[in-house]
C-alpha cells in the first residue's frame, strides 16, 4: 500500500458500530418517549424476526491496560449474586413492556469478563430469561471467555443453555507484548480452551487478535498469526488497537515511544491478513475474517452480514436490547445506553425504574445515511436513494470525489463501490456518509480512534 496514503487517512473516524455516533448522542434520554419507541419496536419485530439481547458482564480480576471496556476489577466473587439480582429486576421491567411473549433469537454475553462468573450462576442468568421466552429456531448464543479462567463446567453449562459459539480475547501470543499489556496467558491456555469448547460440542470458535499493540514487531505478529492458524478458529476479529487514553486511563501507563508507528501498524495487518487469506480465511468486513465453513462467511456471501454494537452478525431482529451497566439498545429508530457505573446503574434499577442514561432518537434523515454506512461496511457497496441527493451532493460526494482519485471507490450519482484497495479504508468511506462529522467545521479534540 502506498505509504503516503496511510498517512493521508491515519484520521480519527468511528468504527460504526451506530450512527449517529455515541459521541453526539444527548447526554439525557426521556425515559417516556424510549419506553414508547420500545414498545412500538417490540411489537413490530417480535413476532416475525424475534429480538436480540445483549447482557454486559463488567468483572475482571486484573486490568489489561490496552483495554477501553467498561469493566469493573475485582477479585471478590461475591459481587455475582447482587449484580445478577439488578440484572433480573431489569429484565422484569422491560418483560412489563412486552405484550407479546419474547422470541429470543440472539444472547451475547459480553464483558467484562463473563467467564469471571461462576457456571450456575451463568446459568441462573440465562435460565431467568428463557423461563419466560420463546427460543427461536434459528437463535445464536455467544459468550465472551478468557482462556486463562474458561473451565469445562463453564462450557458445559452454557452447552446445556444453547450456546454454540465463544469468542476468546487472545490478542497477543507474544510475551513481551502480553507483559506490557497485563495479559499474560501463556498458548497452552488458549489451545486447551479451544480443544475443551470443540470436544464439547462448540461449532464456533473465534478468536480477538490485536494489531498496533506496545512492542509489536513484524516478526512476533508472524508468530502470533502461525500459532493462531494452527488452531484454526472458525472466525477472527484482527483488531486496530485503539489508542484513547483521553477516555481509557489505563492506557495512559503505556510508553508510547513503544507503540508502532502508522506505516509499521498496517504492514502489522497486512501481514495478518496476508497469511490468513493464505490459510483460507476471507475479509469479511473491517477487521474481520472467517473460514467458508463459519455462518459469518456465509451470510457475508449472500450479502445478508449486519453490524451493530457486538461487532458482525448474523442475525437482524431490528431489536438489540441490552441489558446491564453501560448496556446500549439499538431498536432501529433509536439508542439507549444504560448508566455507566454500577453505583448509578443499581440505584437506578433498584428505585424501580430503568437505567437509561443517553441515547438518540434517530431522524428520517438518520435513519437513511445509517444504511449507506452499513451497506459500505457489510457488503462494500450502497445505492443512492433520489430523495437523498441533495445531502449527498453537499456533503459526501465531494469527498467521494477525493476517495475516487486515491482508487479507493468506484461511484456514480446511482452509487457507490469499494474498491479492493478501498477495503483497507472502510471507517474512512463510511465517514462520508456520516453527516455530524461533514458538517462539522473543526474538531476540538479527537473523538475517535485513528482508523489506522
Amino acid at each position: 500500500m502506498n505509504p503516503l496514503l496511510i498517512r493521508k487517512y491515519n484520521q480519527p473516524v468511528p468504527r460504526y458500530t451506530s450512527y449517529p455516533t455515541v459521541p453526539v448522542w444527548h447526554e439525557q434520554l426521556d425515559a417516556a418517549e424510549w419506553q414508547q419507541a420500545f414498545r412500538q419496536r417490540f411489537d413490530e419485530q417480535n413476532h416475525t424476526s424475534g429480538i436480540s439481547l445483549y447482557i454486559h458482564l463488567p468483572f475482571c480480576e486484573s486490568l489489561c491496560t490496552y483495554c477501553g471496556c467498561n469493566k469493573k476489577i475485582t477479585t471478590n466473587h461475591k459481587v455475582e449474586d447482587e449484580y445478577l439480582e439488578v440484572i433480573e429486576k431489569e429484565w422484569k421491567r422491560y418483560r412489563k413492556l412486552m405484550k407479546q411473549t419474547p422470541v429470543i433469537r440472539e444472547i451475547h454475553l459480553g464483558g467484562g469478563t463473563p467467564t469471571f462468573f461462576a457456571p450456575r450462576n451463568l446459568q441462573r442468568l440465562i435460565r431467568g430469561i428463557l423461563k419466560d421466552s420463546i427460543v427461536h429456531p434459528s437463535h445464536e448464543f455467544s459468550i465472551e471467555g478468557h482462556p486463562n479462567n474458561t473451565t469445562e463446567a463453564h462450557l458445559k453449562a452454557l452447552y446445556e443453555l444453547g450456546f454454540r459459539r465463544i469468542s476468546y480475547g487472545v490478542q497477543d501470543n507474544d510475551p513481551d507484548v502480553q507483559r506490557v499489556i497485563n495479559r499474560i496467558q501463556p498458548f497452552e491456555n488458549v489451545l486447551k480452551a479451544t480443544e475443551m469448547a470443540r470436544a464439547i460440542g462448540f461449532t464456533s470458535v473465534n478468536f480477538d487478535l490485536i494489531y498496533g499493540l506496545p512492542l509489536q514487531t513484524i516478526e512476533s505478529i508472524e508468530r502470533t498469526i502461525a500459532q493462531t492458524i494452527t488452531l484454526r478458529p472458525d472466525r477472527i476479529a484482527f483488531y486496530s488497537y485503539a489508542h484513547v487514553p483521553w477516555t481509557s486511563k489505563a492506557q495512559r501507563l503505556f510508553d508510547e515511544s513503544h507503540l508502532p508507528p502508522a506505516e509499521l501498524k498496517v504492514q502489522l495487518y497486512l501481514k495478518g491478513k496476508q497469511m490468513l487469506t493464505e490459510a483460507g480465511y476471507t475479509d469479511i468486513g473491517m477487521d474481520h475474517f472467517a473460514l467458508p465453513t463459519d455462518e459469518l462467511y456465509k451470510c457475508w456471501e449472500r450479502g445478508k452480514l449486519h453490524r451493530n454494537f457486538m461487532g458482525y452478525t448474523t442475525q437482524q431482529t431490528g431489536l438489540l436490547l441490552g441489558l446491564g451497566v453501560s448496556s446500549i439498545s439499538d431498536i432501529g429508530t433509536a439508542y439507549a445506553q444504560n448508566e455507566k457505573t454500577l453505583h448509578n446503574y443499581y440505584e437506578d434499577i433498584n428505585s424501580g425504574g430503568l437505567a437509561i442514561k443517553k441515547g438518540y432518537m434517530l431522524s428520517e434523515e438518520d435513519a437513511s445515511f445509517r444504511k449507506y454506512i452499513l451497506d459500505i461496511a457489510c457488503r462494500g457497496s450502497t445505492t443512492f436513494k433520489e430523495k437523498d441527493l441533495v445531502l449527498l451532493e453537499q456533503y459526501s460526494f465531494p469527498k467521494l470525489k477525493a476517495l475516487a482519485a486515491d482508487e479507493l471507490v468506484e461511484w456514480d450519482l446511482e452509487g457507490i463501490r469499494l474498491t479492493p484497495q478501498g477495503r483497507q479504508f472502510i471507517r474512512n468511506v463510511a465517514s462520508a456518509f456520516d453527516l455530524y462529522i461533514q458538517r462539522q467545521a473543526a474538531s476540538e479534540k479527537p473523538m475517535f480512534s485513528k482508523a489506522i
